[in-house]
């Protein structure tokens, strides 16, 4: 039974670092990702989609990414959810693709971006240690139950601590090395 506690607290904790580590490639760093554009939402066709699913998103140049639509006319809705977005880009329009340059980032852009990253990591602690609370919640419902000893139950706390403090470094480890990176001129 604590074995599988154990287990499925090593599975969300898991899935919260990766979800932090997802977060931070969608922050611009003045280098051009595809990934920039994940959290980006396009009304077309009556709903609310990810641009993803409505156009091809390439990186032809370090500083430029270029959106192929399906559709070539929803391309003023593509247009409009990346203005509406908090990108701070402004996309130019051919045609037939639609071109967003990636300007160089001012020292206050990039200070905002670190508090915004530096926000998001600690989202994804808090999520980290929610799964440790909810694990030992569920370990001292086994020990209410006589299920386990209470020596069981406290190696499994500690262990739910260690597992804890190695994902929260993970983390950590991740947002300083995204700092660096929207830091780098």
């Amino acid at each position: 039974m604590i074995d599988d506690v154990l287990k499925d607290a090593i599975r969300r904790m898991d899935k919260s670092v990766e979800s932090a580590r997802h977060e931070f490639t969608t922050v611009r760093t003045g280098r051009a990702a595809a990934t920039l554009l994940d959290r980006v939402q396009v009304t077309a066709y009556g709903t609310k989609m990810p641009i993803n699913q409505l156009a091809t998103i390439g990186v032809p140049e370090p500083r430029m990414l270029t959106i192929t639509p399906f559709d070539k006319s929803i391309m003023k809705d593509i247009e409009r959810g990346i203005l509406e977005s908090d990108l701070g880009l402004t996309p130019s329009n051919d045609g037939q693709l639609i071109r967003l340059p990636i300007p160089q980032l001012t020292e206050e852009r990039r200070k905002d971006l670190v508090r915004q990253v530096r926000h998001m990591a600690e989202d994804g602690r808090v999520a980290a240690r929610n799964v440790r609370r909810d694990a030992i919640h569920r370990l001292k419902e086994l020990e209410r139950n006589g299920e386990t000893g209470s020596d069981d139950v406290h190696r499994a706390e500690d262990r739910l601590q260690k597992l804890t403090d190695e994902r929260v470094a993970q983390i950590d480890a991740a947002l300083k090395a995204k700092e660096a990176e929207i830091m780098e001129v």
